[in-house]
């Protein structure tokens, strides 16, 4: 479980693995660890979602997080990372929710957040490296909760997301729909895969008690934003797809006011 970066500073922070030649540039993307690698049986990734948006709906919104100095965990590891402040508090607790089972595990260290930039260097090359990238730092706002999950190659990839922010909820009781931001359709749908776009796609995700119902998604492509909207079908006529609908294009408005610089697509509407 990850907060993943966002460009223009994960292109920056690669360019810095690139220019150290860390081993893991190209098998995972520039992020802050909350949970480490733990392995999570097939039959336990509904109780994992629902770790990842229960603990996603518990802070206010974005986090304002800034990146730098240069350091390194030697003598103990030889990995070089960038610190992180800013809202350590909101991130601590954060990284609370998520270590929970199915996700929880023994740890060998002391969490304490940091973004990798190389892992497995020379201990030697180490001093040079920290006194060439010293002057970075950067401040990043970061908007959701990604579980990623490794692949081929031991490549990691986002398998699931949830935007931080209360989660919009209509209606009341056992039959309310909780609308959950982010960019990528609940794994349990086999959704079709968005046609490329110069931008990520903004993603509506529908939940009842707990159980996903429906998705809709934006994919923001050359032309403008391209609609998709799918309910389960034994869920259909009960305007799900309705909700869907209004929500993603308020989510779309509010991208567009932020100039799509890192909206909050799961936070409550007006």
């Amino acid at each position: 479980m990850v907060v993943l970066l966002d460009p223009p500073v994960s292109h920056q922070i690669d360019g810095l693995r690139r220019a150290v030649g860390d081993p893991s540039l190209t098998r995972v993307p520039p992020h802050i660890t909350l949970v480490p690698p733990v392995n999570v049986r097939r039959d336990d990734l509904p109780a994992a979602l629902e770790v990842l948006r229960s603990a996603a709906a518990r802070p206010p919104g974005r986090l304002s997080l800034a990146l730098g100095q240069v350091s390194s965990f030697l003598p103990h590891n030889p990995v070089v990372y960038l610190s992180v402040g800013g809202d350590l508090d909101e991130l601590g607790r954060l990284r609370d929710a998520v270590f929970q089972p199915p996700l929880e595990r023994p740890l060998s260290w002391p969490w304490v957040p940091h973004v990798t930039v190389a892992d497995g260097l020379p201990p030697a090359r180490i001093p040079g490296v920290i006194e060439a990238l010293g002057p970075y730092s950067a401040v990043v706002a970061c908007d959701r909760l990604v579980l990623l999950e490794e692949g081929p190659g031991r490549t990691w990839s986002p398998l699931a997301d949830a935007a931080l922010g209360a989660p919009a909820r209509i209606g009341t009781g056992g039959l309310a729909l909780e609308l959950v931001g982010g960019r990528l359709v609940d794994p349990r749908f086999d959704a079709p895969c968005p046609p490329e776009g110069p931008l990520p796609p903004l993603v509506i995700n529908a939940y009842r008690e707990g159980a996903p119902v429906g998705w809709a998604r934006a994919s923001l492509g050359w032309a403008g934003p391209i609609r998709t909207v799918w309910v389960a079908e034994e869920h259909r006529g009960q305007g799900i797809g309705h909700h869907l609908r209004a929500h993603l294009e308020w989510a779309l408005e509010r991208e567009s006011a932020h100039g799509r610089s890192g909206g909050d697509p799961g936070r409550s509407g007006p």
